[in-house]
């Protein structure tokens, strides 16, 4: 039996895996079961009986897609780093993470194109979602009770703030480059931008 739950597992996350690929590439309406299906190794009539529809399927996805950020925030340990220091990592991180999980950013994107129709049956994720705007407000309260930030910063403006700094960059790149003359996505202007991201975040807290 135990050999039989591992297979089903495994199974399951090569589903989801290809499943992820397969809508950040063409969104939940352009996604072909069948060629999830191919990228998983894996059945049709097998990923109907985990998931019952595309549009569940579409849901697990995006509610894997949000905790597994919300899990790899939390492994920063923010509350043992100065606040200075803790708001310069969750900055870094936000940054990173986005270029290291593109299909993050274009998951995000399909599900906005549907009125966050699918978040809105995960309540799961307001959980986690208050649990890094309540660390974020710590951080921030941290930093008013030394000196380093000034009072009066709403912790939710602030993580969107964070979001939107890297979000737009990397979700426009393409027409950036061609409007500002510059390659937005080579070597030098991934790391100046990232310096950028976190001068702004901290000049807007500084006390």
């Amino acid at each position: 039996m135990k050999a039989i739950k591992r297979d089903a597992e495994a199974t399951k996350a090569r589903i989801l895996l290809a499943a992820k690929k397969e809508f950040a590439r063409r969104g939940l309406g352009g996604a072909r079961v069948d060629e999830i299906a191919e990228r998983a190794k894996a059945n049709k009539r097998m990923i109907y009986h985990y998931y019952q529809s595309k549009e569940e399927l579409f849901r697990t996805v995006l509610e894997e897609a949000y905790l597994d950020i919300r899990s790899a925030e939390r492994k920063l340990n923010l509350d043992e780093l100065s606040p200075t220091d803790a708001l310069e990592t969750l900055v870094k991180f936000t940054w990173n993470y986005y270029l290291k999980n593109p299909e993050f950013i274009t998951l995000v994107n399909s599900e906005n194109l549907h009125r966050a129709r699918h978040l809105k049956s995960l309540p799961k994720l307001h959980e986690t979602m208050r649990g890094l705007v309540d660390q974020v407000d710590n951080i921030l309260k941290r930093g008013q009770k030394s000196g380093e930030f000034r009072s009066g910063i709403d912790a939710t403006q602030l993580n969107i703030t964070i979001a939107a700094i890297g979000y737009y960059y990397l979700t426009n790149r393409f027409t950036g480059s061609f409007l500002y003359e510059r390659d937005l996505m080579d070597k030098k202007s991934l790391e100046e931008r990232l310096a950028f991201n976190i001068d702004t975040i901290l000049k807007l807290v500084s006390a």
